[in-house]
């Protein structure tokens, strides 16, 4: 609180004042009277200072008589002013002169005291005037509203009957310590008012110079702030109270600025931080977001939408499992504390982002829906199996049809020769009749491969749904599984079902090749990435690996490098019809010894429909 400049004013001239009507008792005696009536100072300390002081101006002696009636006797006074001003006694000081210019109006630069003695007594501050011991010499109206007192009851008595004798003995050292450095002090201090009521009061304690560089006077000037400290204790209590409950919420809560700054944050964050070893891992969430809405999260001067429910993955990676956690979020606006928009609205943008992990929920809706999937695909590999033992039996007849047709075709060219037809022509027509007709029934009976729609695929969803439909044979066969995942891996178009299906053939085809006890290492590594024009799934295995002579040949239907004790199959045959189909390729490693590493290229975009 800045102390005005016209209580200052008021007091330097009040001395200025005294001195002047001093000097016009010892020099002009009554003179002083008819100045002290225009000033509007009391009669009465003039009359004081008359007894204290010696008339010796003979020249007052027809200035002591005065009207009754106050316009009269001011119209008098002037007039007699005006005329000392016109014939000023010799040895006149400059200071009464400018004294009576004043008074008279005739000095524009005089401003009147008794407005100074208005402006003080109307302020709404509580002011008082004390000596260099504290005792009151004044007091103005506020100061009695606010603590209750009259003036005549203060006036005279130390400062000190407001005090409650509750404050520390080093804030009075250090308000007097600053007032003997001729400094003023501002602080807060418990009172008391007439009543008994505590009020806390902001005071400021000036002291007041004189000419001599002397302290004088000290000036008081105090409100009451009793509201307004329950007020900022409320408002804290309240800001505490919020902050302990974000803070100890479960979830994980954090306030973002315009440039993604991170403005607060709860301990459920900064947990979460120090278990992904991260400084920021609201990036992790601001990046899958930002994909998700297909918009800026962080944009100013941009009014958008709130969300929620929002799913968001992150892989802590060094083998940890995956985390889950539900987003929601919204905008909110502040005003910005600036002067230079003290009277426009202003407001900043800030993101607050609200992520519940449901890890243990996504686990659970995982298991359900592998096992729903397993079910699934075990129905579709006992279908592949009936498609292979069908297609194996066509396979299978199909080759001797093809021989008795041929010797159908040579007999019947032999007796067109001899012109005789042997019996034996009739046999192999009907033979091949017969044929002919069970793989007809064979083919009807083959359950037909179901349409599906293409859409866009998660290759990393698909290999994670693979893995866990495999868990169980992978820890039956002890294989430790190597899963490396692209953090941020583009859909690819496909079939959802036959892209699945192709890597659960590799997978298998992997876990039976380190199928062996003498492969003591069983180690599956599954990794994918993501290429120029679209995506690479890499799977390698520690199994007896393929002979450089069948890398080729592992690619015709029923070509098993298992011996009698696997079984044949398509195998691989369908993995590169899935591949070929999606127009991508498929390659075996030649130049890789410890197993069997097999690379899949797929585009993230088909060049021609699939029929």
């Amino acid at each position: 609180m800045r102390i005005p400049a016209i209580l200052f004013a008021l007091l330097h001239f009040s001395a200025a004042l005294k001195t002047c009507l001093s000097r016009l008792l010892q020099s002009f005696g009554t003179l002083a009277q008819p100045i002290a009536y225009r000033l509007g100072i009391d009669e009465g300390h003039v009359l004081c200072m008359q007894h204290r002081t010696t008339i010796t101006n003979p020249v007052d002696e027809g200035m002591s008589k005065y009207s009754s009636d106050a316009d009269h006797r001011t119209q008098g006074i002037d007039t007699q002013l005006h005329a000392f001003l016109r014939s000023p006694p010799a040895g006149t000081p400059e200071s009464v002169m400018e004294l009576v210019n004043g008074v008279l109006g005739t000095d524009n630069r005089f401003v009147h005291p008794q407005l100074f003695v208005q402006a003080v007594e109307q302020s709404s501050l509580a002011i008082s005037i004390t000596d260099t011991k504290g005792i009151i010499l004044y007091a103005n109206r506020s100061f009695c509203r606010v603590t209750g007192y009259e003036a005549e009851e203060v006036i005279g008595r130390n400062e000190s009957i407001l005090s409650n004798k509750t404050t520390a003995p080093i804030v009075y050292k250090t308000l007097w310590g600053r007032l003997s450095q001729q400094k003023p002090w501002t602080g807060v201090l418990l009172n008391r008012r007439k009543s008994g009521d505590l009020y806390l009061a902001e005071v400021t304690i000036a002291p007041v110079i004189d000419e001599h560089g002397l302290t004088t006077h000290y000036l008081g000037m105090h409100r009451d702030v009793t509201e307004m400290h329950h007020l900022e204790h409320q408002v804290q209590n309240h800001k505490a109270l919020i902050e302990s409950v974000v803070d100890t919420t479960p979830v994980v809560t954090v306030l973002l600025d315009d440039d993604q700054k991170v403005v607060l944050c709860n301990r459920a964050y900064k947990q979460l931080a120090k278990e992904l070893n991260v400084d920021k891992p609201v990036s992790v969430f601001l990046t899958q977001l930002h994909e998700a809405l297909d918009m800026p999260l962080v944009e100013p001067h941009r009014k958008q939408r709130a969300f929620q429910g929002l799913e968001v993955s992150i892989d802590p990676g060094n083998g940890q499992p995956e985390r889950w956690f539900s987003c929601s979020g919204n905008w909110v606006e502040k005003d910005v504390l600036c002067i230079h928009n003290f009277f426009q609205s202003n407001g900043q943008t800030y993101l607050l982002l609200v992520a519940n992990e449901i890890t243990l929920q996504k686990r659970q809706q995982d298991n359900e829906r592998v096992a729903a999937l397993r079910a699934l695909m075990a129905e579709q590999e006992l279908l592949d199996s009936m498609r292979e033992t069908l297609s194996a039996a066509i396979y299978q007849l199909q080759g001797p049809l093809n021989m008795v047709a041929a010797a159908c075709g040579i007999v019947q060219r032999r007796g067109s020769v001899n012109g005789e037809f042997s019996p034996l022509i009739n046999v192999l027509k009907q033979a091949l009749s017969s044929g002919q007709d069970a793989l007809t029934k064979l083919r009807a009976s083959m359950p037909a491969v179901p349409k599906e729609a293409l859409v866009p695929v998660n290759v990393n969803e698909l290999l994670r749904d693979v893995l866990g439909v495999s868990t169980t044979r992978l820890l039956a066969s002890g294989v430790v599984v190597e899963w490396q995942p692209a953090s941020i891996l583009p859909p690819i178009i496909a079939p959802a079902g036959r892209l699945r299906g192709m890597l659960k053939h590799l997978v298998d085809n992997a876990i039976e090749a380190m199928d062996n006890p003498s492969i003591l290492v069983r180690e599956l590594h599954i990794s994918t990435c993501k290429e120029m024009a679209g995506i690479r799934i890499d799977i390698t295995d520690t199994g007896s690996g393929i002979p450089p002579e069948l890398r080729l040949k592992v690619f015709e239907p029923f070509f098993t490098t298992k011996g009698h004790s696997g079984r044949g199959g398509m195998g691989l045959a369908l993995v590169q019809e899935v591949v070929v189909m999606l127009g991508g390729t498929l390659s075996i490693d030649p130049d890789y010894t410890n197993g069997t590493h097999i690379s899949v290229r797929l585009p993230r975009h088909l060049k021609a429909e699939i029929e």
